[in-house]
């Protein structure tokens, strides 16, 4: 057990009772109960995990837990806030321009790969990565959608960069 091991997840600090090596996706659905990221293949392939540390994107799946103590992790539950932060926004939004933008272009069916795609994008458009609709498909390409979305994600990214 690491009984000193703590990681800051959307802005809070928490005790994490699971080993060092523990996949992160699994101390944050296990232990803190948070539903935004999923198990998808479990190899870093599918993007389902995806969450952002220090504003970057990683695979939880496959992160050990122990690797993100001092960062900090957000999920797509803490996308809004963390987006205010950015900005440096007295009051967060309600939605992240990129979930209201998935919600505009109608960018999810099953609902499955969302909210890997959305930390995903927002970690591409932290980055300042992508500019263009097939430097966005070339980039996201990593995240697996069963239900054939693609247009629709690029259209909600293309808008929430603020180019639709």
């Amino acid at each position: 057990m690491a009984d000193d091991l703590k990681i800051k997840v959307n802005g809070r600090e928490v005790p994490v009772s699971a080993s060092p090596d523990t996949p992160l996706l699994y101390v944050l659905m296990n232990e803190l109960r948070l539903t935004g990221p999923r198990f998808g293949c479990g190899l870093a392939q599918c993007g389902s995990c995806s969450v952002l540390a220090d504003g970057v994107e990683i695979r939880s799946c496959v992160t050990p837990v122990s690797n993100v103590a001092g960062k900090s992790v957000t999920t797509l539950e803490g996308l809004a806030a963390w987006y205010a932060e950015r900005r440096g926004l007295a009051q967060p939004p309600a939605l992240h321009p990129l979930q209201q933008a998935f919600i505009d272009h109608d960018a999810f069916q099953c609902g499955y790969c969302t909210s890997g795609q959305i930390c995903s994008a927002a970690g591409l458009i932290a980055e300042g990565k992508a500019k263009t609709p097939e430097e966005i498909r070339e980039l996201m390409s990593g995240n697996i959608c069963r239900c054939g979305a693609y247009p629709n994600i690029v259209a909600a990214i293309l808008q929430a960069m603020g180019q639709s």
